[in-house]
């Protein structure tokens, strides 16, 4: 990766891809396309880092798309306090006050291994994750990140599209060339609205402020044991409060405000004081609003233009979905624009970044609204600090109403592992997807745009480690490829068979031959390879054919 400060730099390159944003969203679709030896140019306008991240929740899913990279190992070693800090989530009145409830292994962040995936979650601040990955695009060549630089304009033709970008010190600007455009420039995108496109939803769902403080001693000064959390539900400043970083780096956020309510420095004091009923010689670090909102972009796409991230989809961060949503969206468009520029994806592939994307968008924004109409205010109850029997009886009321409506939003791998991509136009229906149904417990899945499911093998290695960076073939029960590998050297579809001789594995995925996307998703699997090449409808270059139609037939 180069990195250039100075905007005369810019002159004279002419990248495959540039990418407006530098957060996760940015950086995921920069590693996902250097990797593929795909030249990107990143421009940023602001330095990235400060006290003040939103995302504090690392899903399991993120971290598998990590460990694509190399790099799930790197963000354990940047966990504030250890790998092994339990991620439990705490329903209490106050800090000093009753417990209502634990939930404990929330967001599935205990390192023990599981079956159903490779990667446990993390918790872990979102600007350590950053930095995680800006220090690997530092090894990725064909990578430049341009810091102090924002986006003005763009204009397209059928061959390219030329971007105007502007250096923030100087002014100067500079026109530069390439095949495609991302704009991850989160939840104010210029992009967005360079493309029209309009955010449709709802607005202003709440009102809160995220308050980043010093709390020395505050770790050892309530009684409800260590973690990640901690839901105050009381009558002065309902609020979720929790530690984020080495140094006694606490967060703060009073929630559901009054729409004229700020706060200066010395009423931010007060209020966690208040909230915790314990008072320590806090300092506050950073202090901002922030509107809950439902929002999602009526497009994501104008030509050889593409939105990724916040910049197409927000919503309240109740189940911790927005950053990872934004990594995953990445992944996703950038090996289909990896595909489209090497010459194996066709149009059609690039069709179904928002096809795909959309309906995963739809409902995780659904859940997230949900997961917001429980909040501390709502569990509130006159009496709940009372002490004696009337108080007891209050606060078992209030913890049967957290057990009903809560669970779902700390234990998640139903959302994180188990949506599948329908209504794809490079995934054929093998008839089973009328069947799908939303749950939020996962069962692995093999059909056709589901995520493969994980397994460990015999020698210890995960199943997902064996898969390539093109298309993946899994073979069960010695089932002859042949036909595959002659159709994939016909196309030029990058394909690597996997033979598995594990009768577990071959349990879950039902059928002998399962091809799977560089996404790890499923495309495409049965008991025959078709006569017709399959291949080339998974990778956008061609329709289904009478064959395919007539294999999806036979299955239904």
């Amino acid at each position: 990766m180069k990195t250039t400060n100075t905007s005369s730099a810019l002159a004279g390159l002419r990248p495959s891809v540039i990418i407006v944003g530098g957060g996760p969203t940015g950086l995921a679709t920069a590693l996902e396309l250097g990797l593929r030896s795909i030249s990107c140019l990143l421009i940023e306008r602001e330095a990235r880092g400060g006290h003040a991240p939103r995302a504090k929740t690392t899903h399991v899913r993120t971290r598998e798309l990590l460990r694509r990279w190399n790099l799930a190992d790197a963000l354990a070693q940047a966990s504030p306090f250890g790998i092994d800090y339990p991620t439990n989530v705490h329903f209490v009145t106050r800090l000093n006050g009753y417990p209502l409830a634990r939930f404990d292994n929330a967001m599935n962040g205990a390192p023990q291994r599981d079956e159903r995936y490779s990667e446990h979650g993390q918790w872990i601040p979102q600007y350590k994750l950053e930095s995680v990955l800006r220090e690997r695009l530092l090894a990725v060549d064909c990578v430049t990140v341009a810091n102090g630089c924002e986006f003005v304009s763009f204009e397209q033709d059928d061959m390219a599209v030329q971007v105007t970008v502007k250096a923030v010190d100087t002014g100067e600007e500079h026109v530069i060339e390439a095949d495609y455009l991302v704009g991850a420039d989160g939840a104010r995108s210029t992009v967005r609205d360079a493309i029209g496109a309009q955010m449709e939803g709802r607005y202003g769902l709440s009102r809160n402020y995220n308050i980043i403080f010093s709390a020395p001693g505050l770790a050892d000064a309530h009684r409800h044991g260590p973690g990640i959390m901690y839901w105050q539900v009381n009558p002065d400043v309902p609020s979720v409060i929790g530690p984020m970083d080495q140094g006694d780096l606490w967060f703060f956020m009073p929630l559901g405000l009054p729409p004229e309510k700020m706060f200066t420095d010395q009423e931010a004091l007060d209020l966690i004081k208040r909230s915790t009923g314990i008072d320590l010689p806090y300092q506050i670090l950073s202090s901002d609003l922030w509107v809950a909102s439902r929002l999602l972009a009526d497009k994501y796409r104008e030509g050889r233009v593409f939105l990724a991230g916040d910049a197409c989809h927000l919503h309240p961060p109740y189940g911790g979905f927005g950053m990872n949503m934004g990594v995953a969206d990445g992944v996703d468009l950038g090996w289909k624009i990896a595909a489209a520029l090497q010459g194996w994806g066709g149009p059609a592939l690039l069709d179904s970044y928002e096809a795909e994307r959309r309906l995963i968008h739809e409902i995780v924004l659904d859940e997230a609204e949900g997961n917001h109409s429980t909040q501390p205010g709502t569990l509130f109850r006159n009496g709940i600090e009372t002490e004696g029997a009337e108080g007891e009886a209050i606060r078992r009321e209030v913890s049967d109403l957290i057990a009903q409506t809560k669970p779902r939003e700390f234990y998640t791998l139903g959302i994180v592992l188990g949506l599948r991509y329908r209504r794809s136009p490079v995934i054929p229906d093998d008839g089973t997807e009328a069947d799908w149904r939303l749950s939020l417990d996962y069962t692995p899945s093999a059909a056709p745009g589901s995520l493969a499911p994980h397994a460990w093998l015999a020698d210890g290695s995960s199943l997902y480690d064996h898969f390539g960076a093109g298309f993946t073939l899994l073979a069960f029960g010695g089932v002859d490829t042949r036909e595959a590998e002659v159709d994939a050297g016909k196309s030029g579809i990058p394909l690597k068979v996997v033979t598995i001789d594990e009768s577990k594995v071959a349990a879950l995925y039902e059928q002998r031959l399962v091809l799977i996307r560089p996404d790890q998703h499923v495309a495409w699997r049965g008991d025959i390879w078709p006569a017709n090449d399959v291949l080339a409808y998974v990778a956008g270059l061609s329709s289904l054919s009478e064959d395919t139609a007539a294999t999806k037939v036979s299955a239904e």
